[in-house]
């Protein structure tokens, strides 16, 4: 396959974690082939990618030490296809070699192919793009995004970190396509329906996803 115009993405696989553009992801790596990871995405400034799993493609035997997970591999999952990903930022690095990174999610990307599978995963990816809105599906998002914020203010009782940050201009100002993706800093659903909202390709209808799940707490 001609990968010309595909890009490498490092796979980091977290079962149940679905991560969106806008998000920065705080990642704690100790094993060793994901800090071996982690430091080449680093150096040569690679993205990253925080994926849900489908299953686990290799199981290890339970450790008996914590510190084993400093020298051993632990389970391998195969990830999903759809995921999002970031250039990481490292934050510290302990005395024991454990990195504290934060990864700064900019991009959805899809799985085409595997660059290289050991000791960590590698894949060429391409963009994962929005469709076009019409005008009539962004007047009827951002009413949408309206209801979707009256909802989290009730759901919060009132708080007044949560009101100010919700009726904030920066919030209010939000497009469709970001706030249907940033309202997950905010609100975390089942893992398999955000996979799912990930995956839409119409910021009309993760709006409606969302809505729909609110109005059945």
């Amino acid at each position: 396959m001609d990968t010309t115009n595909l890009e490498k993405i490092a796979l980091f696989p977290i079962p149940d974690c679905v991560v969106f553009p806008g998000m920065v992801f705080p990642l704690h790596v100790f094993e060793p082939r994901y800090r071996a990871m982690v430091t080449q995405c680093i150096e040569q400034r690679m993205p990253l990618a925080i994926c849900h799993t489908e299953k686990v493609i290799h199981e290890v035997a339970p450790m008996q030490d914590p510190k084993e997970a400093l020298t051993r591999n632990q389970d391998t999952y195969k990830p999903v296809d759809i995921f999002s990903a970031g250039l990481c930022e490292l934050v510290s690095t302990t005395g024991d070699g454990r990195l504290l990174v934060n990864v700064h999610i900019d991009r959805r990307l899809q799985f085409i192919e595997d660059s290289q599978t050991l000791p960590f995963k590698i894949a060429h990816c391409r963009p994962y793009l929005d469709t076009i809105m019409s005008h009539e599906q962004a007047a009827e998002g951002a009413v949408i995004k309206d209801k979707i914020i009256h909802r989290l203010i009730a759901f919060s009782g009132g708080e007044p970190s949560v009101v100010e940050r919700l009726e904030s201009p920066q919030w209010a100002d939000k497009s469709a396509q970001d706030f249907s993706f940033d309202v997950f800093s905010i609100i975390q659903l089942d893992s398999h329906i955000q996979q799912a909202i990930l995956e839409d390709r119409s910021a009309l209808s993760r709006l409606k996803q969302v809505l729909a799940v609110l109005n059945q707490r």
